[in-house]
């Protein structure tokens, strides 16, 4: 066996992991050096934070929305956390796991202080419980998919053709875990700082069925916080510190409160008046606060896109037509949205990977640059594709398109719409608006034709965003053989051939968003924010939670 430190150090020198993309590097509301970091004080003053909308879940298996991610990451804990240069550090495990010189077997040891919030210890069997719920189908795990061609009958599982208690993972003692692996995998430990591989106590989840992870009374946590007010249909809630966290000492705030705020004017009036104390802009907020002294636009590697969903209910949608899907593809000006929609320092993006996220592993050439641009906008192009569209469907198009209700999303869907309906004569655009926890159940369903959805990276590689879209994982119906074969090449044939791997997934890529348009990227997220004097601590990432508080506090 080699030592996780040296496996630690390849994790992030090798295969496509971004080394100097730290994910606060810079931000004033990181800064966590002052006279409270140094003497480990607590800050009695509550911090008053904000999300654009409601927590569909606490169950870490059942979402993909970013307020569930954020609050799960800071409510519970996993093997692994990131640090505030997104390195990948223990948490629940003790140190970085040992794993086998064929990279196939990694053992964990795990920290015998770690507790749930109602005394029980954290051990390595609450981790089993909780993979294998989330590889077997029948539970409908958001990100079941993780576990296809990574730990060990992972694949076999979700195609049904094993047992989930076939999962190759076991508990060689209380704080001993073993995992199998397929094959190796470069980023698998940074994949464990992910949400969706958090443990679960099995006898208070078994014990709320149903229940568990749908309000605060339902919800057994082990992270620096604990989760009181909160229920799927809360627009408030707060974190306070849990006591029987491991490393309570060092959490430094007693309690931040949330608001769910889905207007900007409403967001900008509580900032003003002393209420909020970090404060999320887009539009003309963003424009006119570019000079305060309090505003930062923090870069993300998050991705907003057009999702077009190719079949509903079980018949051909509008997007079966691929002479649709080009036409709006080709007719969206992007610029014009991240400019004066946004304007918050988001980027308009003609490709799936975001700029300055990987880079090529022999020549250090960032991604987005070396795949290029690909679909810019070309308005006499759009046109074209939609003649060609009308002449097959006989007649104008009608195209549905799902947004959910905040502010923001509205008037990117708002946008979206008169700028197709202009460029466009003879596409017809109908926007359905609907809360959060609909907009996530009609698109599971399938239940939509055209929707603004956004991707935020797992862990640091290509295959975050890219694997989603093969033909067994994706939400809208996209079938390509060619696309599957590149991506199962590059998972596996290509493996340990970093540059073949590379040019792989860049062709792979290119056949998602240019010659079968089966998604069209819109833009890189930026978060343009006012951020009050005295907040400290907040730590921002590019991959996994967007925002992490174990650090954070308000100078009383």
């Amino acid at each position: 066996m080699k030592k996780g430190l040296k496996q630690s150090i390849t994790l992030i020198t090798t295969m496509l992991l971004l080394s100097a993309c730290g994910g606060n590097s810079g931000n004033k509301s990181a800064d966590s050096t002052d006279d409270k970091s140094a003497t480990g004080q607590k800050s009695s003053k509550v911090l008053n934070l904000m999300e654009a909308s409601e927590v569909g879940s606490m169950d870490t298996i059942f979402t993909q929305d970013e307020p569930s991610v954020n609050a799960q990451s800071n409510v519970f804990e996993g093997l692994y956390q990131l640090d505030d240069k997104d390195n990948v550090i223990p948490a629940v495990a003790k140190e970085m796991p040992e794993i086998s010189e064929d990279g196939k077997t990694y053992k964990i040891t795990l920290r015998e202080d770690a507790k749930w919030s109602n005394g029980d210890k954290v051990t390595a069997n609450d981790f089993v419980f909780a993979w294998k719920k989330m590889a077997d189908p029948k539970n409908q795990a958001n990100y079941f998919f993780l576990m296809d061609g990574t730990i060990l009958n992972g694949t076999e599982i979700v195609n049904e053709e094993k047992s989930a208690d076939e999962l190759g993972v076991k508990a060689l003692d209380d704080y001993t875990l073993e995992i199998k692996m397929e094959k190796p995998v470069t980023y698998f430990t940074s994949l464990l700082a992910f949400s969706p591989f958090f443990p679960q106590n099995e006898k208070f989840v078994t014990e709320k069925g149903k229940e568990y992870g749908t309000s605060s009374e339902n919800i057994v946590s082990n992270g620096p916080f604990l989760m009181e007010n909160w229920d799927q249909s809360s627009m408030s809630w707060d974190l306070v510190q849990n006591p029987n966290y491991y490393d309570a000492d060092k959490v430094k705030s007693e309690k931040i409160h949330f608001e769910v705020l889905k207007e900007t004017n409403t967001v900008f009036n509580l900032y003003e008046s002393g209420e909020l104390d970090v404060a999320i802009l887009t539009g003309d907020f963003a424009k006119q606060n570019k000079d305060n002294p309090d505003y930062e636009a923090i870069q993300r590697s998050k991705v907003y896109s057009l999702r077009m969903n190719q079949k509903r209910n079980d018949k051909p949608s509008i997007f079966a037509n691929e002479n649709v899907r080009k036409a709006v593809a080709y007719a969206l000006d992007k610029k014009s949205l991240v400019d004066n929609i946004l304007a918050d320092g988001s980027k308009d993006i003609y490709g799936y990977i975001p700029k300055n996220f990987v880079a090529n592993p022999e020549t250090g050439e960032d991604f987005r640059k070396e795949a290029g641009d690909l679909v810019k906008t070309d308005e006499k192009l759009a046109n074209e594709y939609l003649d060609k569209a009308k002449k097959e469907l006989n007649g104008d198009v009608t195209i549905e398109l799902l947004s959910k209700d905040g502010d923001g999303d509205k008037k990117v869907a708002e946008f979206i719409q008169g700028q197709l309906e202009k460029t466009l004569p003879g596409l017809k655009i109908n926007v359905k608006t609907v809360p959060l926890n609909n907009s996530i159940e009609l698109m599971k369903k399938g239940d939509y034709e055209l929707s603004v959805s956004m991707w935020g990276p797992d862990y640091q590689d290509p295959m975050t965003f890219l694997e989603s879209s093969v033909s067994t994982k994706n939400k809208t119906s996209y079938r390509s053989e060619k696309y599957d074969q590149l991506i199962d090449d590059a998972s596996n044939k290509y493996a340990n051939e970093p540059e073949k791997r590379w040019e792989t997934l860049i062709a792979a890529e290119k056949v998602l968003i240019e010659e079968d348009v089966a998604l069209i990227p819109l833009y890189q997220q930026a978060r343009g924010q006012l951020v009050r004097p005295g907040v400290k601590g907040i730590e921002y990432h590019n991959f996994g939670a967007t925002s992490t508080y174990k650090n954070a506090y308000i100078k009383d």
